[in-house]
């Protein structure tokens, strides 16, 4: 696998990917950055897109997630929750939404899905062997907002639990939607708001 890593434009600079298959197929998470910025990738290693992978429905992770379907007959994941159409939410339809658990495959690449409402209804994380995409669920020593719309602390604070007791080993990097990268462990260890949740505490700010 390849795993390119695209800060999406200023002032956000939302953290967006790209996996390329040993077998030659693309994964894009999050299309934040101008569809032109991925297929440059695309086409300098001679790839097509497969999947477009989306966190949640916010307008500074999907921006360019349809043109980049159309472009490449890629299928589109985001959950039903986070397709309402309007400014905050921009897309109003996808191929289809994610499982709780489920596994998605590419070649040798294996998505593995949980729900992780709270910043969004429809927010999910993903883990792929040794990197778990979390978008704006978890932060390198914080987690996303839930004052915006849709938005829920009790949500996120049930979802930091699940997340405590998942099967995910501790050295997984933890890549989040904005900001710098961590290990699982480390947020495990020193995480406030992980370590608030699973005390118990609904109320997190």
């Amino acid at each position: 696998m390849q795993a390119f890593h695209i800060p999406g434009a200023a002032p956000l600079y939302t953290n967006t990917f790209l996996l390329i298959s040993d077998a030659g197929h693309a994964v894009v998470i999050d299309p934040a950055a101008d569809a032109q910025t991925y297929d440059k990738i695309l086409k300098e290693h001679h790839v097509p897109l497969t999947a477009i992978l989306c966190t949640h429905g916010h307008y500074d992770h999907v921006g360019s997630a349809k043109a980049l379907q159309a472009e490449w007959n890629a299928k589109l994941y985001c959950e039903k929750a986070d397709l309402a159409g309007d400014r905050m939410y921009p897309l109003s339809a996808a191929d289809c939404g994610y499982a709780e658990g489920e596994s998605i495959a590419v070649d040798e690449l294996t998505f593995t899905v949980w729900h992780t409402p709270g910043h969004t209804p429809g927010s999910v994380v993903l883990l792929c062997g040794e990197y778990l995409f979390c978008g704006d669920t978890l932060f390198a020593g914080s987690i996303g907002r839930t004052d915006l719309e849709g938005g829920s602390s009790a949500q996120m604070a049930e979802s930091l639990r699940k997340l405590a007791k998942l099967p995910i080993p501790r050295e997984t990097q933890v890549l989040p939607g904005h900001g710098e990268f961590s290990t699982f462990g480390d947020e495990l260890d020193n995480n406030y708001f992980i370590r608030s949740a699973v005390r118990g505490n609904n109320d997190l700010f």
